[in-house]
């Protein structure tokens, strides 16, 4: 029996994300907004970057480890503790610009500052998952 070989272009596509329909997907607004409280704790230095690693692709993560290793520093620079953040997440607006594609964005208000967390959500492999965020 010969076996065909396959191109490694071929092998990224047969082993790599596979895109799925959002009819075949959960509601994505519970996710959004645990995903928003995740970043916003992850970049506060109360929860490790790995705890989202399966809810991220890998250069969303690798993202959030660079910004979670940047605030990390500049606690320790400031001679800051990390205590227990006191936030609330406001406002969520999600949109689906395509199918199997959400963007949505999430208001965090806390104590003298209110920010916003966008993020783009991709359907892959039967669940969504963040390709992009940003804290604003």
């Amino acid at each position: 029996m010969v076996r065909a070989r396959m191109t490694t272009a071929e092998v990224d596509e047969h082993f790599g994300y596979q895109p799925c329909s959002t009819a075949d997907l959960p509601d994505p607004a519970p996710l959004v907004e645990n995903l928003t409280r995740c970043v916003v704790e992850v970049l506060l230095g109360t929860r490790d970057v790995e705890q989202v690693a399966r809810w991220v692709t890998e250069d969303t993560y690798l993202h959030l480890a660079r910004r979670s290793i940047a605030a990390r520093r500049t606690r320790a620079l400031r001679r800051q503790r990390t205590t227990r953040p006191i936030y609330e997440i406001g406002s969520v607006v999600v949109t689906h610009p395509a199918d199997g594609v959400v963007e949505a964005a999430a208001i965090v208000r806390s104590p003298g500052r209110t920010r916003a967390v966008a993020m783009r959500l991709e359907g892959l492999d039967a669940r969504w998952r963040a390709t992009a965020m940003h804290v604003l």
